[in-house]
Formats: C-alpha cells, structure tokens, sequence
C-alpha cells in the first residue's frame, strides 16, 4: 500500500514538472493552472523547509 501512495506522489509530481514546462512553451489554459499549483507548492514546501531550522544541502559547509 505504501508503494502505491509512492508511485501515485512521484507521478503527479512529474506531471506537475512536465505542466511547468508546457506552460513555460504556452500551454492551454489548464496547463497554466496546474503549472501555478506546482510551482505555489513548491514554494510552500520550500519555506516550509527553511522555517523548520534543520540542516540544508545547499550552504557553505566545507
């Protein structure tokens, strides 16, 4: 079950990747829709991650 929740996660997120990019080319509509859904997730998960505090790959360790 846990598999399925997986693939079902990384497919729509691949979908949502290929949306951004048709969108970018000038897609229709609903494109452009789904294209803002990724990309306004993306964001909040990204400040989600930065208000968290924790350890980040991207920094000036070394």
């Amino acid at each position: 079950m846990t598999v399925l929740v997986l693939v079902v996660v990384l497919a729509l997120a691949v979908f949502g990747c290929v949306c951004v990019v048709w969108a970018e080319r000038g897609g229709p509509t609903w494109v452009r829709a789904v294209a803002a859904v990724t990309v306004g997730l993306g964001k909040l998960l990204h400040s989600s991650g930065k208000n968290r505090g924790g350890g980040s790959s991207s920094g000036d360790s070394g």
